[in-house]
This record gives structure tokens, sequence and C-alpha cells, in this order.
């Protein structure tokens, strides 16, 4: 059996007053966010640091490296100069790799869809390091890891 399509809004377009109230509690929306939330007001890729770098309208500069960002690790320098910032200043774009990112997401981390993230950290726990090495080789003489509890 599928499912019947059903309208969870109502709203009458044909009546522009309502639609002009609509526009203008939407816009009104926009500017309370783009005030309170970390907004840019510019953004490039940095050819020589390998970094796309925002600048934030309080002054603040972000940058990541393109790697971590889902559809940009194998995109070319130029076309990682061919970004562009939303008219809100609130998302980042490139047009030909297809690819749009919030700034608020991309500053608390989010570089990605959720199976993006997740296989970022699964290449990251691989990774091994001298820190990595030497703190094994110290549980090892611990007794390696401890036992799990046993539920009573």
């Amino acid at each position: 059996m599928t499912k019947q399509w059903e309208q969870r809004w109502s709203f009458d377009f044909s009546d522009d007053a309502a639609l002009d109230a609509e526009i203008a509690q939407a816009e009104a929306k926009a500017t309370d966010l783009a005030e309170a939330g970390p907004c840019a007001e510019a953004v490039q890729y940095n050819l020589e640091r390998k970094l796309i770098e925002i600048q934030l309208k309080n002054g603040a500069i972000f940058a990541f490296p393109p790697h971590l960002v889902q559809g940009l690790g194998d995109a070319s320098p130029s076309e990682l100069e061919d970004v562009w910032l939303g008219a809100d200043g609130l998302s980042i774009h490139w047009e030909s790799l297809d690819a749009d990112f919030s700034i608020p997401g991309l500053i608390q981390g989010i570089f990605g869809t959720k199976s993006w993230m997740a296989e970022l950290g699964r290449k990251g726990g691989q990774k091994s390091s001298v820190a990595k090495q030497q703190a094994a080789r110290t549980n090892g003489k611990k007794g390696g890891r401890p036992k799990k509890a046993k539920p009573l």
C-alpha cells in the first residue's frame, strides 16, 4: 500500500497582501539570522596556504583545508578559487563542483553528510603516530586494555 500525499500547510498565494506579509516576515528572519550568527563578508581559496578562508563580519577568519570537505578533496586549485558567498553571508558555493555549505555548519565542524563525517573519523582513527605507539606500549606494560566490566 502506498502512502497518500498529505498537505501539512495551507496558504493562499492568490492573496497579495498575505504573500507580501509572508515575504516581509521571511526577509526579517533572514536579517535576524545574519546579524546573530557567524556571517561572512568574503571567501577565497588561498593557493599559497592551500586553505579556504572565510572572513567573518566580526573580523575573525575561519580557514580549513579542502580535503576535509565533501566534494572538494579532488578539486583543482582553479575550481577551488571559483567560490562565491551567498547573498546572506551564511553560505558558500562552488557551482562547478555542485557543492554548497552553510558557514555556521562549517564552523561547527560539519564538513559533509553524516556518512562523510563518519568516514573522516574512521580514517583518523587508522592513523598511527608516535604518541599512539607510545600509549600502546605503556598500556601493554600495564597488562593491556582493561577487561570490560560484566553486569551483575
